[in-house]
């Protein structure tokens, strides 16, 4: 569930500040009264991050295959494990990655 930012739209000597945190429902309303002091509150757009792996070593780590278009038709894989080829070739199945091998239910 995310969490939302609010602010008191009033000065208030809420328990919660001036500015507080929320966790609800994508589907839920925002909230226009504090549930705390109940004042009128406004919902703030607040920065968000997304952490994604940096690396080929990270990719790999976390089960993805990433392969780079290196000439027509053929690719290099960029996040080899031990036993892949290196390089797919189109009409050459022995050098598919072999997915069953990383994905697991």
């Amino acid at each position: 569930m995310p969490t939302y930012e609010y602010e008191h739209l009033d000065e208030t000597d809420c328990l919660r500040g001036k500015v507080f945190e929320v966790r609800q429902s994508m589907d839920d309303p925002p909230l226009a009264i504090c549930p705390t002091c109940k004042g009128m509150v406004k919902k703030l757009i607040s920065r968000f991050s997304i952490s994604t792996p940096k690396t080929d070593g990270e990719l790999r780590d976390l089960g993805f295959t990433k392969l780079v278009k290196r000439d027509d038709g053929v690719y290099e894989n960029v996040t080899q494990r031990e036993g892949e080829s290196r390089f797919m070739i189109r009409d050459k199945p022995e050098t598919v990655p072999d997915i069953k091998r990383i994905i697991r239910d």
